[in-house]
């Protein structure tokens, strides 16, 4: 008997790990594939020109990771950005970042995202919000810094 109930509790613990947190309800469950999927975007500045080009993936884990065309320079330098996001209000999605500018500028920077979706989780459309902090003492997760500039953006997912 004491076998019998040992293998049932272990298939019980094997079935409870097989399920991803993907799967499990949550309040992000209407923004489909937008739980683990990753976007290329085309990003444009205040005045609707061009700026860049990105690809942002929202982890399942609700971090994310962005890359940028424009991270490498010529006019600009910074790092990859890496935070966290959450289900907002109509389906959308507000996410904050940091990424580091190297010199000559020397600063950290917070991104704040605003994602909505259409199509499905096809298509991806939003907004960036840059604001920058020195990089000795400044504190991105506060309030304070210097306003860079408001972006939008507009992308599409990325298919397997």
């Amino acid at each position: 008997m004491k076998h019998s109930s040992t293998a049932v509790v272990l298939a019980i613990l094997g079935l409870l790990a097989a399920i991803s947190p993907a799967a499990l309800p949550s309040s992000a469950a209407a923004l489909g594939p937008a739980q683990g999927a990753s976007y290329v975007i085309t990003v444009y500045d205040s005045t609707g020109n061009f700026a860049s080009r990105g690809v942002i993936t929202l982890h399942a884990d609700h971090t994310m990771s962005v890359i940028d065309s424009n991270q490498g320079g010529p006019a600009y330098f910074f790092s990859s950005q890496l935070g966290a996001w959450k289900a907002g209000l109509n389906g959308k999605i507000v996410a904050k970042a940091i990424d580091f500018d190297y010199p000559p500028d020397q600063d950290v920077a917070r991104l704040d995202y605003t994602i909505g979706f259409t199509q499905k989780g096809n298509q991806a459309q939003g907004t960036i919000t840059v604001t920058t902090f020195p990089l000795e003492n400044g504190d991105p997760l506060d309030g304070g810094g210097t306003l860079l500039g408001t972006f939008t953006f507009v992308g599409q997912l990325v298919k397997p």
